[in-house]
């Protein structure tokens, strides 16, 4: 739960569905660090303009929107390393569009949230394997996105189609990456921050708080009101679970979401405390993840913080020392000294001249 995602939102997971994509497909092929840069660029432009043009209604629907992008995102990705025409591209693109799938489900069922790593996997296999077979003169339907039962008529309402190619080749939708410094849900980032910010100015404890009131966009309130989340997947998508854990355990350290903070009785009761209300200013910004706080303590004292931007998102985004320092954090285990290596040819991966030299 700390893959990247697009501000505004697009319904795009661009790490977890791209860059194995292009991993794999560059070892595999010899490409060069620039070419495996060059396509993941490709990759990002295709998925999140089409996520985009979604206007974010795919999830209103109930589809897990980045299952849904994530294959054409990939197999642009693929088809460019793997150098297909303008032809196949397209019937990669067609293909891509029928293996797109993922459901909400989980979310009103209160369990099986494991499946949610799947559809971003599955869409970035789908990728590859669209790209593969568009490769070999397999075909699939040219107008997948704009036509009658295309993509964007079957999983959104309203669609734009505008911006599919608006400031196309000027404005690079790479520069719209949010990169989260907490694993939970992408929602729940600036509520974090906000109470982190809070308690440093103030010095309150968890035990001290007596209710917390976040308001923010509406998907916040249908999809992340989870006080009570039954695994760790749920725990990670819920907002009110997240938020209280970061005033009793590390919010940055993935390990701090765990079947023992499932079931921590004062992480439990703070959460029951945390509500969650729209506030209806978001509905004039598409895409919003800022938040309103408002924290009442036993004291009678109210703390109020309002993080319209937070902490990872393109206005204030991760310096490269934490992008540096948030790599290591997840790498422990392969050893300080693998990790670091790694880390510093991933820095300079464009010097690469093939990229199968980083397995090696």
């Amino acid at each position: 739960e700390l893959d990247n995602v697009r501000q505004p939102g697009a319904g795009v997971h661009a790490g977890a569905t791209l860059v194995p994509a292009g991993f794999a497909v560059a070892e595999e092929f010899g490409a060069s660090g620039m070419e495996l840069l060059t396509a993941l660029v490709a990759g990002c432009e295709v998925m999140f303009r089409i996520g985009h043009a979604c206007r974010e209604t795919s999830e209103k629907l109930g589809f897990h929107a980045p299952g849904l992008t994530g294959p054409l995102g990939a197999a642009a990705t693929a088809g460019r390393i793997m150098r297909l025409n303008a032809d196949q591209m397209a019937h990669a693109f067609g293909i891509a569009a029928s293996l797109a799938s993922g459901i909400l489900a989980f979310v009103k069922s209160g369990s099986g949230g494991m499946v949610k790593r799947l559809h971003l996997g599955r869409a970035s296999e789908g990728g590859v394997l669209a790209a593969s077979l568009a490769r070999e003169g397999f075909t699939g339907p040219q107008t997948v996105l704009e036509g009658q039962f295309g993509f964007l008529q079957v999983f959104s309402r309203e669609p734009d189609l505008a911006r599919l190619t608006r400031a196309l080749g000027e404005e690079y939708e790479v520069m719209n990456i949010c990169m989260k410094r907490f694993p939970c849900h992408i929602f729940a980032q600036a509520p974090i921050q906000a109470v982190q910010e809070l308690r440093a100015e103030h010095s309150f404890s968890g035990a001290e708080v007596t209710e917390i009131t976040i308001a923010g966009a509406e998907k916040l309130v249908t999809h992340h009101d989870i006080p009570e989340p039954n695994d760790v997947m749920m725990a990670q998508y819920s907002v009110p679970f997240s938020v209280a854990l970061s005033l009793y355990q590390d919010p940055k350290d993935p390990r701090s979401f765990s079947e023992a903070s499932l079931k921590d009785a004062e992480i439990l009761s703070l959460s029951r405390k945390v509500r969650l209300i729209l506030d209806t200013a978001s509905r004039q910004t598409e895409g919003y993840l800022g938040a309103q706080v408002t924290v009442r303590l036993s004291n009678g004292q109210e703390l109020f913080r309002e993080v319209k931007t937070f902490k990872g998102s393109p206005a204030h985004p991760l310096s490269r020392a934490e992008v540096g320092e948030k790599f290591l954090a997840l790498s422990g285990g392969m050893g300080a000294q693998v990790a670091e290596r790694i880390l510093r040819r991933v820095e300079n991966l464009a010097a690469e001249k093939n990229v199968a030299d980083l397995f090696a």
